[in-house]
């Protein structure tokens, strides 16, 4: 297949399994990519991630255009060969990023002026410039800038939010037309939390003809509820022939609801986030491996998990590793807690694929409950 071609292989109520082709190779869907916002997934290298499950990982254009620099890593040969990860590779516009620093950035119509969180220094990111950065990081895809609502932004704000986004999103395409190049391009719904401002999002953004269409703006401090009904509504209006991507969502079952939406591509700092605060994902549940109930647990992490961690250590020295600051306790926790989640994404895949995708989120919801980590 072509690099933009995405095979819908299975359905089973709104859950879908597909491949889509990226200039580095096919990634199967649903997936959980982990996020490596400058260059690294923290604490482990390529050959973890491989064995951990990754397909597909993302970059950030914010952190890796202030340092090392987007033109340094094109003299390097691009962002693939820079870090030395030869599978595909989604960059996140930076908008997210420059949104959150309210105090330090000025949104004009042509793009957004901002402060370095680094050394105070000024920057302005147009959404030809953010087109730019990742033409120079060479990702396999590229987002678009966009403008992410605070929760809790008013209606007007949300409306006015979404014609700027809207703007944006044309203005990348028209950058880096379909067909330019190898490089995919994903638009962003956005709209806040009004289901009617979703919908018109959506059907603006489709109006221009990108490789994919995701789901922004989510996970920013509503309640499950919240977010449950904004992926719901917009998912379903979403092209059927074109992969689906909820950023920066969540937890397993977060997952498992996005997957039941409808939804194809997820990403999210928590599994390698916890992993370094001791909290570990398993099939039995969430683990906390600092507790004093596993200082003589010979026993491994997780049983039925074939991760470097379960195969080779047990409780007791993980809890030892973790409590003494080792550094081998956040490799060996990252490549477990990624190992579980891209097997969550696995195992989704072959149920969608098997017709049992219901029996196969109800297990999950039986062993983490309503608990979100």
């Amino acid at each position: 297949m072509q690099p933009g071609k995405f095979l819908l292989e299975a359905t089973d109520g709104a859950a879908r399994a597909g491949t889509l082709m990226t200039a580095h190779g096919a990634v199967q869907t649903p997936i959980f990519m982990p996020v490596g916002t400058v260059g690294s997934v923290k604490s482990v290298d390529p050959d973890d991630l491989t064995q951990a499950g990754a397909q597909i990982i993302l970059g950030n254009t914010y952190h890796l255009y202030l340092r090392p620099g987007d033109d340094l890593v094109a003299r390097r040969g691009g962002l693939h060969r820079f870090m030395a990860w030869e599978g595909p590779i989604l960059t996140d516009s930076g908008g997210f990023q420059v949104f959150s620093l309210s105090a330090l950035r000025k949104l004009t119509p042509e793009g957004v002026e901002f402060r370095s969180h680094l050394d105070g220094s000024a920057h302005f990111f147009s959404p030809e410039k953010v087109v730019s950065i990742q033409r120079n990081l060479g990702s396999d895809i590229m987002m678009v800038l966009d403008e992410c609502p605070p929760y809790g932004a008013d209606r007007d704000y949300a409306a006015r939010s979404l014609e700027l986004s809207a703007k944006w999103a044309r203005a990348c395409r028209e950058a880096y037309p379909l067909g330019s190049g190898s490089q995919l391009m994903f638009g962003i719904v956005q709209g806040g939390f009004y289901e009617d401002l979703r919908a018109e999002s959506a059907a603006r953004t489709m109006e221009i003809p990108f490789e994919g269409y995701a789901l922004g703006g989510l996970s920013v401090g509503e309640s499950k509820p919240e977010m449950l009904a904004i992926m719901r509504s917009t998912a379903p209006l979403l092209p059927r022939d074109k992969p689906r991507y909820l950023m920066g969502v969540g937890t397993p079952l977060d997952i498992l609801d996005g997957i039941e939406a409808g939804i194809d591509m997820f990403d999210c700092v928590l599994p390698t986030r916890n992993a370094r605060n001791g909290t570990l994902f398993t099939t039995q549940g969430r683990v906390n491996i600092k507790r004093a109930e596993f200082r003589e647990d010979d026993g491994p992490l997780d049983p039925g998990c074939p991760c470097l961690a379960c195969r080779r250590f047990s409780r007791a020295y993980l809890r030892h590793l973790y409590v003494s600051r080792e550094l081998l306790a956040y490799r060996l926790n990252t490549i477990h807690n990624l190992t579980y989640f891209l097997a969550l994404a696995q195992g989704a895949r072959r149920a969608i694929q098997e017709g049992r995708f219901a029996a196969y989120k109800a297990g999950v919801e039986a062993v983490y409950g309503g608990a979100q980590a």
